[in-house]
């Protein structure tokens, strides 16, 4: 499995107690459901290692989780900074009309009236509302309103098209 094909879902933190507990920065929505991931597969510097969750809570604002031979504070400590990876096939099938963020990476954009903006590189959330971040001759940052500035997005194709000036 190569990492484009992974997704990314969090990275270990720091360590929580005494018996091998990590915690952890989840980039899921809600935080702690990164531990319904079960296996997670640790990537850091060129390194892999597959992690079996055992155990995990929300702490507070920190999920913490228990892996599998991982029992005292040294071994949890040697995986902080390992960024937490799990296959697509992992997720829950999303329902009509939603899209995981990693289904958006990499579509074609271009315009309802065929003109090419680029390639989804990025999506932030902005508080009003989610933005795409398309790069092609230049970056341009586009409202992810489905019906408004996004007309369609079709994944099988690779392509998302906007209602969007070019020169904007």
């Amino acid at each position: 499995m190569t990492k484009q094909a992974l997704v990314n879902v969090g990275k270990i933190s720091g360590v929580f107690g005494v018996k091998g507990w990590v915690k952890v920065f989840s980039f899921t929505d809600f935080r702690e459901n990164i531990l319904s991931y079960s296996p997670w597969l640790l990537m850091k510097d060129g390194e892999s290692k597959q992690a079996k969750v055992v155990d995990g809570k929300l702490q507070g604002k920190v999920v913490v989780a228990q892996l599998e031979g991982v029992n005292d504070r040294d071994l949890a400590a040697s995986l902080i900074g390992w960024d937490i990876f799990i296959t697509p096939e992992q997720l829950p099938k999303s329902a009509q009309g939603e899209y995981y963020w990693s289904d958006l990476i990499g579509l074609h954009v271009e315009t309802d009236l065929g003109v090419s903006l680029g390639i989804v590189d990025g999506l932030l959330e902005t508080g009003a509302n989610d933005v795409v971040i398309v790069k092609g001759e230049r970056e341009r940052v586009i409202p992810f309103l489905q019906g408004q500035t996004i007309k369609n997005i079709d994944l099988d194709a690779g392509r998302m098209i906007v209602d969007w000036d070019p020169d904007f």
